[in-house]
């Protein structure tokens, strides 16, 4: 699908706080700075790339307030007061006309228990499976190929895209965006060795998504042994990203690609971690907490913490770690020059 915008179309969209210049193009493109060409939307999201804003032949520049350069001719700049922001507004309108959801209704292969709630705005794509006592909100889309278990709650307004499975009993709350092979209730990963033997011990617990949570394709989020496993407001999980059983995680958390959290730890609001962060079981990560990735866990953190390594200590302190490791190579040489040349002294004054 090609873009087709105006330059007055998409102010509607990002709402500048000023512009500068104008422009007759219709955008038909987004592009970075560098690559931008007449037709094009740019943007200034990071300070770093600057000095690329005026040698920019993009036609529109999306660029914050505080940037004092002039456009070229038939160039528009849009001041905003965040540009990677107001270019995920204008994304999100390409996206309503690149996936626009279907019409409501329940496609012909789908199979639907017959006591199963679905409102009549929501969409049930082809064969997808309903189990009993499920309730499906309004205006909710469930891509083809779901699987929604016996009892399970969906809200409103969420998009369940294809190949998720959301498990028995599980809640999911309103405006949730669940990616391609998202897992919601599989088991937790709990045994106890007794006689020679692994024993499972059942799970029986659900998983909640609070609201406006999203997950990232073939993410998996265990169902608690008991009581929930509970995701809070606005956070928004990664692709391949792994929650263990009981697992509490509070509001408005990042947790990006491949991290792992084990059973029974809390997070708590505004919590980041970063890609293949570890976290081991039954701790407390403190509100606000920053966890650089590959980062590994084993102890609770306390509020505003920022951690780096494994196992993990202060960012800037294993910062100075890495930087000395770097020099461990000349280090030696020099011990072992000092000690041939401790040595020698030791003979000559012996003689």
């Amino acid at each position: 699908m090609q873009l087709a915008f105006s330059a007055a179309e998409i102010a509607v969209i990002v709402q500048p706080l000023s512009s500068k210049g104008s422009t007759s193009a219709t955008v038909q493109g987004i592009a970075s700075l560098s690559s931008a060409r007449p037709g094009d939307l740019s943007f200034l999201g990071n300070p770093k790339y600057k000095t690329e804003v005026a040698a920019t032949t993009a036609s529109i520049v999306l660029l914050p307030p505080d940037y004092t350069g002039e456009p070229a001719p038939d160039q528009q700049f849009l001041f905003v007061e965040k540009p990677s922001v107001a270019l995920a507004r204008l994304c999100a309108r390409i996206e309503q006309l690149l996936w626009p959801k279907p019409a409501p209704g329940i496609h012909p292969t789908a199979v639907i228990a017959a006591d199963a709630h679905i409102d009549a705005s929501a969409t049930i794509g082809p064969m997808c499976v309903i189990e009993e006592g499920v309730v499906i909100g309004a205006r909710t889309h469930v891509q083809a190929q779901a699987f929604i278990g016996r009892n399970a709650r969906i809200g409103a307004d969420c998009w369940l895209m294809p190949r998720v499975s959301v498990s028995t009993e599980c809640v999911i709350k309103d405006r949730v965006r669940l990616q391609v092979g998202v897992i919601i209730g599989s088991d937790g990963f709990g045994y106890e060795f007794m006689q020679g033997r692994h024993e499972k011990v059942p799970q029986v617990g659900n998983v909640v998504l609070e609201n406006d949570v999203e997950i990232g394709a073939n993410s998996t989020l265990d169902r608690a042994r008991f009581s929930r496993t509970v995701i809070g407001e606005g956070t928004k999980i990664d692709n391949l990203v792994q929650i263990g059983h009981n697992v509490v995680i509070g509001k408005h958390c990042l947790i990006c690609a491949q991290a792992g959290v084990s059973g029974s730890t809390t997070i708590e609001d505004y919590v980041v971690l970063g890609g293949q962060a570890g976290i081991a079981g039954h701790l407390t990560i403190g509100k606000g907490s920053k966890v650089d990735g590959q980062t590994g866990v084993n102890s609770d953190l306390a509020p505003g913490s920022f951690v780096k390594g494994s196992p993990c200590m202060p960012y800037n302190l294993e910062q100075r770690f890495n930087v000395l490791k770097k020099k461990l190579p000349d280090l030696f040489k020099r011990v072992d020059a000092l000690e041939t040349v401790a040595e020698e002294l030791k003979k000559s004054s012996a003689a």
